[in-house]
């Protein structure tokens, strides 16, 4: 019995065995297509974004154009970044700038970002457009050589020779090598603003100035793109008319604008990072170093420790020009002082900034 028994099993044996294995790699199958197509879908999403985010990024390389002729780099953990807010009147700049398209643009704004070791802290030093110093020879980025001058503005060191030219400016000023360069133009900023939903400030007085498009009363605002642009850019509207003044409001806006990313959430809210690093990589021009996707993602990234207590937030040392109460002139022994300290990746000490010129406009705007 059971040797007869024996023969009948193993064929239906053989038959269960062989139809399992019929569908598995079918269902296997579909399973891997169907994880292989969500993958290329997604890498194919992905890739494009990545594409599109990098084809928007303007680059010029400036270690290129500055070549070996540049202060040493320090290798303490620090990074100084040169911030440039340009004001070129063409292109969609032009209803925004207030002035004539004469082809030519300047440095409206200018900062030196010092972040300290561990990236929870920096020190931010305005450069005053108006200050009389001497201007070096250099080579932009296309070659061309550019003969420096003497008592010259510093915003003619961009109008003459870009992005190569401020920086070269700059390192010569300071003695302080420049890691990366980040400009923004008007429309860019205008843009940045709006995409990130505004910025909150509160005003303590009235400011109007026709010139910067500016009207606010005093109280708390949550501004749109162009009234940011407007307040940063007013010199007329509050304290004693002079850049310095405008500095002191760019600097409270600064602290105001990181208040506001992180109260957003940029980096914990993935629709609003991509909307925002689309806007931001079409209307930003970077050092070739930060001119991808990955350098500027990286770079966001180590800098979103620092809160705006973090930040300490100075002018260059300068005093009045006696001969020209629109021009200022460099305090060398007091500028020396931030310059050291910097360059040691030491807190910018009190003594340097006390006794200079001011716009008599601190206190007007802050965060809230």
């Amino acid at each position: 019995m059971s040797a007869e028994s024996t023969p009948a099993a193993r064929p239906r044996g053989k038959g269960r065995r062989r139809k399992p294995r019929d569908k598995r790699p079918k269902g296997m199958k579909v399973m891997a297509w169907t994880a292989a197509g969500i993958v290329v879908l997604g890498g194919t999403g992905m890739g494009y974004l990545y594409f599109k985010l990098n084809g928007n990024i303007n680059s010029v390389d400036i270690d290129q154009a500055l070549g070996t002729d540049r202060p040493e780099k320090v290798d303490n953990g620090s990074e100084n970044i040169l911030v440039l807010g340009s004001d070129t009147r063409s292109g969609s700049n032009k209803d925004l700038g207030g002035g004539t398209d004469d082809g030519t643009a300047r440095s409206d704004t200018a900062m030196i970002v010092h972040v300290y070791e561990g990236h929870k802290k920096a020190s931010v030093v305005s450069i005053p457009r108006d200050t009389l110093i001497e201007r070096p020879d250099c080579t932009d980025t296309d070659g061309t050589k550019h003969p420096g001058a003497q008592s010259a503005m510093f915003n003619t060191a961009y109008a003459t020779g870009g992005a190569a030219c401020a920086v070269k400016t700059v390192e010569k000023l300071t003695d302080l090598r420049m890691d990366h360069y980040l400009e923004v133009d008007f429309a860019g900023f205008q843009k940045l603003i709006d995409e990130l939903g505004g910025v909150e400030v509160t005003t303590t007085e009235d400011i109007k100035d026709p010139e910067s498009h500016l009207d606010l009363k005093a109280g708390t605002h949550q501004l749109t793109g162009e009234q940011a642009l407007g307040l940063v850019r007013t010199r007329h509207g509050v304290g004693d008319g002079s850049d310095l003044g405008r500095i002191q409001l760019q600097q409270a806006f600064v602290k105001a604008l990181v208040q506001q990313v992180k109260e957003v959430g940029i980096f914990t809210n993935p629709k609003k990072l991509v909307d925002l690093a689309d806007t931001a990589t079409k209307t930003i021009t970077t050092d070739s170093s930060l001119g991808s996707v990955n350098s500027l993602m990286s770079f966001a990234n180590g800098m979103k420790g620092i809160s705006p207590a973090g930040m300490q937030m100075v002018t260059m040392p300068v005093q009045y020009d006696p001969a020209n109460p629109n021009r200022v002139l460099l305090q060398k022994k007091k500028a020396d002082l931030v310059w050291e300290a910097l360059k040691n990746d030491q807190p910018i000490p009190k003594t340097a900034t006390e006794e200079t010129a001011t716009g008599e406009a601190k206190g007007v705007v802050s965060a809230p």
